[in-house]
């Protein structure tokens, strides 16, 4: 596992918004309890490029100090359970974790 800071980028077409906001209530909390931190989120992106998927909703950017700490908050049983209010309220277009550039010495 890597040591340098990790990123997670997701898409989210929220359905239900009312169950969507159940889970961003327990997701700040567990966020920060494995040293995330959520840098931005947006819900009118703008396409520079179109590929040949379209993608819409919200975009959402995070980070953790480790690959460790992304692991251990997304396997954690309480955002395990948590994350059921996400997969009911959006379809997820994807979930992904990116990792950042190596520290330079």
């Amino acid at each position: 596992m890597s040591n340098s800071s990790v990123y997670v980028l997701a898409n989210l077409v929220i359905e239900d918004s009312e169950r969507y906001r159940e889970y961003e209530k327990g997701f700040f909390p567990l966020l920060k309890r494995h040293e995330g931190k959520l840098i931005t989120f947006d819900d009118n992106s703008i396409d520079l490029e179109k590929g040949e998927i379209s993608l819409s909703g919200r975009f959402v950017l995070f980070s953790f100090p480790s690959e460790e700490k992304a692991f251990q908050w997304y396997e954690d049983p309480e955002y395990r359970a948590l994350s059921e209010h996400r997969h009911a309220s959006t379809k997820t277009q994807f979930l992904r974790l990116i990792h950042g550039m190596p520290s330079r010495k």
